[in-house]
Formats: structure tokens, C-alpha cells, sequence
């Protein structure tokens, strides 16, 4: 839990570092999945009785929400690169 929750802002810190939009595009990628596997050892820990229903809630909507944010950002960088590419080609 520890190496996949940690994982999402240490790449959302490279991607504000990117060489490039792809590069940005791309670690906001790795970030969304780990965001995704740490969802799922939330899942885990509520399963195994680590975690209360209200803890489990609370955790799970907070990393719903991140995985929402990093995916508009990703879909909205991928439509302005399209737009650019298309005003330089007309």
C-alpha cells in the first residue's frame, strides 16, 4: 500500500518535470494505475478486516476522485494536443 499509494504523487511530480506532453501524459498514466492498484489493496485491507466500513468509504472516495482528476487531465491533454496539431496543419 505504502509503494502504490506513494507512487501517485511521485509521478504526478515527474509529469509536472516532463520532457514534453507525451511524457506528461505518460506519467499521469503510471500515476492512474497506481492510483487504481492502491484502490484495489484498499479493497484488500477492508476484506481482511483492517479497515471499517466508514474508513474503507472514506479512503475509496478520496482515490475515486484522484482517479477522475488524473484521467480528465490526461483525456483533456490528449484533445488540446490533437487541436494544436490540427491548427498547424491547416
Amino acid at each position: 500500500m505504502l509503494k502504490s499509494g506513494t507512487s501517485i504523487g511521485a509521478n504526478i511530480r515527474e509529469a509536472q518535470n516532463a520532457e514534453n506532453k507525451l511524457d506528461f501524459i505518460h506519467k499521469l498514466g503510471i500515476a492512474q494505475k497506481e492510483c487504481d492498484e492502491s484502490l484495489y489493496r484498499v479493497e484488500l485491507l477492508k476484506e481482511t478486516g483492517y479497515l471499517t466500513d466508514l474508513e474503507f468509504i472514506s479512503i475509496v472516495k478520496d482515490g475515486q476522485e484522484l482517479l477522475k482528476i488524473l484521467r480528465t487531465i490526461i483525456i483533456r491533454t490528449k484533445i488540446n494536443m490533437k487541436n494544436i496539431q490540427n491548427k498547424s496543419n491547416n
